[in-house]
């Protein structure tokens, strides 16, 4: 066998393994991208996920999109404009305040909006997004009389647009 027909099959099978490692590289991803399709409806960033990090929250309202995060014992959901569709991982992260209420607590939901648009409008989409988070504690076993429907004094919140279409959830009394 000449020395040229070695590098030949050396080519070649350099060439075979780097194809294998793309192919598993893209079957890896692909994975991921179907169960975030799949556990969601449609592909979000995996800035969507439960963020308890300042980082990983900056990321979760940088875009238009719903996401939720837990900052001090206290659940916030972010939504997308116009929308009150609860982010995934909603379920995980109210467990602490189902497990609070559980234990003789009170669920206080509050809702936020921006200041664009129309007011009223604004006002009663903050009410269904505070709607849509109660829906999502009674799913958990919460029982109705356990959650505070509580209008903040000031609905319209400072900050970005983003970070003002927001609904709280907090343990109270």
């Amino acid at each position: 066998m000449s020395s040229s027909d070695d590098d030949s099959q050396q080519r070649f099978a350099l060439g075979f393994l780097f194809a294998l490692i793309a192919l598993v590289i893209s079957a890896v991803v692909g994975t991921v991208v179907v169960k975030r399709v799949g556990a969601s409806g449609a592909a979000k960033p995996a800035a969507m996920a439960v963020a308890s990090s300042a980082p990983a929250a900056a990321a979760a309202t940088a875009t238009d999109e719903a996401s939720v995060r837990v900052e001090n014992g206290v659940v916030k959901f972010y939504f997308a404009t116009a929308k009150a569709e609860l982010a995934a991982g909603a379920n995980e992260a109210l467990a602490d305040v189902v497990k609070g209420v559980a234990e003789g607590k009170k669920a206080v939901v509050s809702g936020f909006h921006d200041a664009t648009g129309d007011a009223a409008l604004n006002a009663e989409l903050a009410k269904q997004r505070a709607l849509a988070v109660r829906d999502a504690l009674k799913a958990l076993g919460v029982a109705e009389d356990k959650i505070e429907l509580k209008k903040p004094e000031e609905t319209t919140a400072t900050g970005s647009n983003t970070e003002a279409r927001r609904v709280e959830v907090a343990l109270g009394a």
